[in-house]
């Protein structure tokens, strides 16, 4: 599936000379020093407060977001992580495209107990499954299914994982 995201044309220079007529400059201000603080902050907990409250995302119970974990600075709204899931180390999740003619605007959804490996790129407009595997270094540019384990630059479906027995 392609991903979901809203397309701005915009008349004139690259869309980032318009960037300020699409988000406030001091939402950004502090989006960014929110992010930065939650990058260098080693207590889960704390991440998770800064994330819900300072930035306004949904973040489920005992989901943990590593160190230097880039969130996206215009739109971090738009990200959703589920419960007990965790985002590795120096991942970059973005809920916006700014291109040269358009800008593109898209909701990022993480399911529960999804794994995303270090150093990820999760492009906007995406959904990850409950249950997902992206592995280390994945450009994630369409949604993957729950329960799948995805690889690589593009990425690629490496397997379909056991699906939990129900209860």
């Amino acid at each position: 599936m392609s991903r979901r995201t809203e397309r701005y044309s915009v008349p004139s220079a690259n869309s980032l000379w318009h960037i300020y007529k699409t988000v406030p400059f001091l939402k950004v201000m502090k989006n960014f020093v929110v992010i930065q603080l939650a990058r260098y902050t080693p207590w889960l907990g704390m991440k998770n407060w800064l994330y819900r409250h300072g930035l306004r995302m949904k973040v489920g119970e005992e989901t943990a977001v590593a160190l230097m974990v880039m969130m996206d600075v215009m739109f971090p709204e738009k990200i959703s992580i589920g419960r007990n899931s965790v985002i590795g180390y120096n991942t970059t999740l973005l809920a916006h495209e700014y291109l040269i003619k358009e800008y593109r605007l898209g909701d990022v959804k993480i399911g529960d107990e999804v794994m995303i490996g270090a150093n990820s790129t999760i492009l906007p407009g995406v959904t990850i499954g409950d249950g997902a595997i992206v592995s280390a270094c994945t450009l994630v540019n369409r949604d993957v299914e729950p329960y799948t384990f995805v690889g690589g630059n593009p990425m690629q479906v490496i397997k379909q994982l056991p699906r939990p027995e129900k209860a």
